[in-house]
């Protein structure tokens, strides 16, 4: 998927491999273990070819061969930690950066003030150029009706899927809702036959996509509440267009979807919905939050007031001068 999106915005990519060691049985650390050799091999091998002044890392055991590689050849090493708690691979490359960046100050409880520099998230560059009323146009949406957000991920939520799907006629009943569903390409096909199941007057209003690109901007931008999993982008991106949201932690994964989650809902700027309870309480959630428009009004001032609108200007700068060997930004 990254090598994708990479190639889509014109940047040259190169893959190694790497293998995950924690949380896995004898064997697939072992073969782990073998491919993190081979990746950092492989990565040894890039650096030297290109010749960075400074390697940037973030997230996923992908990324330890390649600060290990760069600890070797005495490349400075900025390492980004967009959740609030890192896992594993991002402690053992901030072991061996020269600084981390962050998204909030929360971090410090796992980062080492002295690495430590809040950046805040960098949002792409759609965000900036778009307004509610644009946003609400291009998608074909009049000003006064609601509009529900569900985001599935890139490749797809099963569970928040399917409990919108089971509950389209709920959802959908009020006349004055606009629901737009960014699926993910695994459940993309079981979407689309719900949605094609519809009366026309709901199916109209059910705008359900496989993947969203620059619009993903617009849809966020023009949406009056969101339901979606907790991963980093919901400490970034939601908080710089103030949209309220009910947070679905994925319960299979690290902690942090929940830590993420709660440092939103300890700012009264989102509600959690556990996974288990997501199909039975989606639906009167949705309903109860998108009535009170005093509610959500609060919550998007909470979501503003958390400022962090430079994330992507910041890392560049701290960038520059750890390359630069200049003063680096604190």
């Amino acid at each position: 998927m990254e090598r994708d999106l990479t190639i889509r915005e014109g940047v040259k990519f190169a893959g190694i491999r790497a293998g995950a060691m924690h949380g896995v049985g004898a064997v697939r650390m072992a073969r782990g273990f073998a491919r993190m050799l081979s990746g950092m091999a492989r990565a040894w091998f890039i650096l030297g070819e290109f010749r960075p002044d400074v390697v940037f890392l973030t997230g996923g055991f992908v990324g330890v061969p390649v600060s290990v590689a760069a600890w070797l050849r005495r490349i400075p090493v900025v390492v980004y930690l967009p959740d609030i708690e890192p896992g594993l691979a991002l402690k053992a490359m901030a072991r061996l950066a020269k600084k981390v960046a962050t998204t909030t100050d929360a971090s410090a409880r796992f980062i080492r003030r002295a690495k430590m520099v809040v950046t805040g998230y960098p949002v792409r560059q759609g965000f900036y150029a778009t307004t509610r009323e644009t946003a609400r146009a291009r998608l074909g949406i009049r000003p006064s009706e609601k509009v529900l957000l569900v985001v599935g991920g890139s490749k797809g939520a099963l569970s928040i899927n399917r409990a919108v799907t089971g509950n389209l006629s709920q959802l959908l009943a009020d006349e004055d809702l606009r629901l737009i569903h960014v699926a993910g390409r695994r459940d993309w096909a079981e979407v689309r036959a719900a949605r094609e199941k519809l009366p026309a007057q709901q199916r109209e209003r059910y705008m359900a996509y496989e993947y969203l690109h620059e619009e993903m901007a617009d849809a966020m931008t023009a949406a009056d509440l969101a339901v979606s999993r907790s991963g980093a982008s919901t400490l970034g991106e939601m908080p710089f267009v103030g949209l309220p949201a009910i947070l679905v932690p994925y319960p299979y994964a690290w902690r942090y979807q929940k830590v993420n989650a709660q440092y939103l809902v300890d700012r009264g700027a989102a509600v959690i919905l556990e996974d288990a309870r997501l199909a039975d309480e989606l639906p009167g959630e949705v309903q109860r939050l998108l009535n009170d428009p005093q509610r959500l009004a609060g919550m998007r001032r909470a979501l503003l007031a958390m400022g962090g609108r430079d994330g992507a200007r910041d890392i560049a700068r701290l960038l520059l001068s750890v390359g630069t060997g200049a003063q680096v930004m604190t």
